[in-house]
């Protein structure tokens, strides 16, 4: 029934596989036949606190039961806590505007860096260079900003001009110019392959770029919220750039995205907005998330966790090396590199019929993206059910 719904009155731009989920507990879900899935993706790094959260749900009803939304011309308490609470986890002297989704924030961070561009240099600036493997949204600007050619299709074009893409950080100093504004990278490329880039790099280049004023922007809509063990990826890296966005774990769930800078006055009134952006329902969701997983980060229970979903994924890599290339990532945004593109997809599948949902990203690589409060029991179950799958693929 759902599937003929669905595909006569949604637009089909997903490859939906249709099963018809009905209740989540933490990285447990139940389909309408009360068939259970460990879940490994949590909605694409989403739901970082886990499927069903009392204490998310209790702060979400108590919130809509008096105000849902009020527009942004009014002060929005919720909000102010929250832009207070992640400069305070963050470690940065920071504003931050609130919007809806990951590629909102990085086309208003792409926006602070043009406006920075056009007022702080004598000849006015404008190009942003990003890397070749990067994703960064499905706006227009966002897809250009995107460094995977395969999603520069003619369908969409013109696009925005600016943008320049670099094989590698070592790359992208002869790329620079007289009118380049800023620099924008992902810490562990999430679409790209789930790659980390190199920590000495990294923060070779944000000296680099400090010194010619030319801005860093952190893509940490995947990387953020403890998703690599810390606050943010670049707390990790330990570097400070001028732009992070979030989005993704931010809210549990609940639509959200922020752009925080260091130039706090860059945009003034009119520059920016947002309708529904960092309104009562999800300022007091992500309220509510960031503070279960701050208890959860300095209880150890979240360093315990990563370590103990590491073993064993490690222990899938080594048993199964003729499927298995190479193991990546970081903190619970994992990834194994697979022998070739259709074995990836009968992975995929397999593993969902044996119940644990796995991901793709890239061309090859298996990604795993599980609840930050995902249980020892469940990453235990979620490995035996994703060993019985591999053991089946030839």
């Amino acid at each position: 029934m759902i599937e003929q719904i669905d595909k006569e009155y949604v637009l089909q731009t997903y490859a939906r596989n249709y099963v018809n989920f009905k209740k989540g507990i933490n990285a447990t879900l139940f389909d309408e036949n009360e068939k259970d899935y460990i879940d490994f993706t949590a909605g694409i790094a989403v739901v970082s606190v886990g499927h069903g959260n009392k204490r998310v749900a209790d702060a979400i009803y108590k919130q809509v039961s008096n105000i849902t939304h009020m527009s942004n011309l009014y002060a929005i308490e919720p909000q102010a806590l929250l832009a207070k609470k992640i400069a305070q986890f963050s470690n940065m002297d920071i504003k931050i505007f609130f919007s809806n989704s990951g590629a909102e924030a990085n086309e208003g961070a792409i926006k602070i860096a043009r406006k920075y561009g056009q007022t702080q240099f004598e000849k006015k600036r404008y190009k942003v260079i990003t890397l070749t493997h990067s994703f960064h949204g499905r706006t227009i600007t966002t897809v250009k900003a995107t460094g995977q050619k395969a999603m520069h299709t003619q369908n969409f074009e013109p696009y925005p001009e600016g943008f320049s893409y670099n094989h590698s950080i070592k790359d992208v100093y002869d790329a620079i110019d007289d009118e380049t504004a800023a620099v924008m990278i992902e810490l562990v490329q999430g679409e790209g392959g789930v790659q980390p880039l190199d920590k000495k790099e990294v923060q070779d280049l944000a000296n680099y770029l400090k010194e010619r004023k030319i801005l860093l922007i952190v893509d940490e809509v995947q990387t953020g919220i403890y998703r690599t063990g810390e606050f943010l990826a670049s707390n990790l890296y330990e570097i400070t750039p001028d732009i992070v966005t979030l989005a993704k774990g931010l809210g549990g769930g609940v639509p959200i995205g922020a752009v925080l800078t260091t130039h706090k006055d860059i945009l003034t009134y009119g520059d920016h907005g947002s309708t529904f952006g960092g309104n009562f329902l999800s300022t007091t969701a992500a309220l509510e998330v960031l503070d279960i997983l701050e208890e959860t980060k300095n209880s150890g229970a979240l360093d315990e966790t990563i370590i103990h979903f590491q073993n064993k994924l490690s222990e899938v890599y080594e048993k199964f090396t003729n499927l298995f290339t190479k193991e990546v990532g970081l903190g619970l945004m994992r990834g194994l590199r697979v022998k070739d593109g259709e074995t990836l997809t009968q992975i995929i599948n397999e593993a969902f019929t044996q119940g644990v949902l796995v991901l793709k990203a890239g061309k090859h690589t298996l990604r795993l993206l599980p609840p930050l409060t995902i249980s020892k029991e469940e990453i235990n179950e979620g490995f035996k059910r994703l060993e019985n799958a591999l053991s089946k693929i030839k």
